[in-house]
């Protein structure tokens, strides 16, 4: 039976407006063998009630991805949202002409073929305005920021699955020992990748729940990431999250773990450790070192940080990442400012205006110097020196022993 036909057939026995299971208080609660479809009809309305509380007030265009049959969208519009669908379903789409009327735009494709340029009409011209205010009072002059265009976009296609194959596909060409996914679990391709290229898959997480979706998707090794990590990261601090998610995963076998979030010393490697992690992952300590292609500008703001000089917002991806504090990121964090768009709409905004901070910056603009930021974690504070990547090693690994000695002394005392 076809895909079209599974769905007709379900639409048409339920009689209701959608195809998903619906929003339950207590789903534990739920006796699966009694359960009636006028319960089902009613989980699904809080549903679309429970998703629609999430929608910013300033939001007025909204992108239905997976629209089923046009239950979210027909809600949603009856709330005063212009809504647009999308779908590769063939059987949705002759639903949602008949629904609307033809009044509904409907895009007839994977999220993964959505054209950018379709992306730029979801873009309100005030963040075009935003970010080009931003600029000039540092006296850089952008008219041409102030039309929205593809520029940025390419984040977007890299976290759908072409732009992600086919940089699976280089990595694959070298001699790889370790391949890593974020923002969520890697798709069962990549993980076929990498058991066929025998290289473990690593996921990034940052709550309990998560670690256990990924285990239970089959990945090889979880980076748990607290909050004080450099770019994407959650809420939850690096102390609690690593003997939390320890502890969450016991049940699913040995899964090792690899501690992320503000760590740039051995003894905070050696500490994570006793936690429950195997080893630390670490992003933000190599940004100072000598073969460290960030620019100079950067680098010597982030030398001269403390551990308070970073700020966790959506303001560059769209979701919650860790950068070092500027005028750019104040302004975001402003009361003045738009509330940031999703992913990837954001990036599309931020990227095209920092690219041409990063220009001017390397000019000596001293308006530039002053805005620029990157990704960085909380651990920035005790990063105070340029020095060569293998010293950076080996200071760990002394580090490391003199935590462990220290430890054992009490032990011995």
């Amino acid at each position: 039976m076809s895909i079209d036909h599974v769905l007709k057939l379900y639409s048409q026995t339920i009689q209701s407006s959608y195809l998903h299971y619906g929003f339950w208080d207590d789903p534990d609660s739920i006796n699966l063998d009694q359960v009636t479809l006028l319960e089902i009809k009613d989980a699904q309305n809080k549903y679309i009630e429970h998703l629609s509380s999430f929608i910013r007030g300033d939001v007025k265009l909204l992108l239905d991805v997976g629209c089923g049959i046009g239950g979210n969208a027909e809600y949603l519009q009856t709330k005063g949202y212009k809504v647009e669908t999308l779908s590769p379903d063939d059987y949705q789409k002759s639903v949602i002409k008949e629904k609307f009327n033809g009044s509904m735009k409907f895009h007839h494709c994977k999220f993964e073929k959505f054209n950018p340029e379709k992306l730029v009409g979801m873009i309100p011209q005030e963040y075009a305005d935003f970010r080009v205010d931003i600029l000039e009072k540092h006296d850089i002059q952008a008219p041409e920021l102030r039309t929205i265009n593809t520029d940025g976009s390419g984040f977007a296609a890299n976290t759908q699955a072409g732009g992600a194959k086919a940089l699976l596909d280089v990595a694959f060409e070298h001699p790889i020992k370790l391949i890593a996914n974020a923002l969520g679990v890697p798709p069962d391709w990549m993980l076929q990748m990498g058991k066929d290229n025998d290289v473990p898959v690593a996921a990034l997480l940052g709550t309990a729940q998560h670690a256990i979706n990924q285990v239970k998707a089959g990945v090889d090794i979880l980076v748990v990431s607290g909050t004080e990590a450099g770019g994407h990261c959650g809420s939850v601090s690096t102390m609690v999250l690593i003997p939390e998610v320890y502890e969450a995963i016991q049940p699913y076998g040995d899964v090792p773990i690899l501690a992320a979030g503000g760590i740039v010393t051995g003894k905070q490697m050696a500490a994570a450790m006793t936690m429950g992690a195997s080893g630390a992952w670490c992003g933000s300590v190599w940004l100072t070192t000598v073969e460290s292609e960030i620019h100079p500008v950067v680098k010597e703001k982030m030398i001269a940080a403390n551990s308070s000089q970073t700020v966790r917002s959506r303001s560059r991806t769209g979701k919650h990442s860790r950068q070092l504090v500027s005028p750019w990121t104040d302004a975001w964090e402003s009361d003045k400012a738009p509330d940031p768009l999703p992913m990837p709409l954001q990036p599309m905004v931020a990227e095209p205006a920092l690219a041409k901070v990063n220009k001017l910056a390397a000019g000596g603009h001293d308006g530039a110097k002053d805005l620029a930021t990157h990704f960085v974690g909380q651990g920035v504070g005790l990063m105070n020196q340029t020095i060569s990547a293998s010293d950076v090693v080996q200071e760990f690994k002394e580090d490391f022993l003199n935590a462990y000695e220290r430890l054992d002394g009490f032990l011995q005392e």
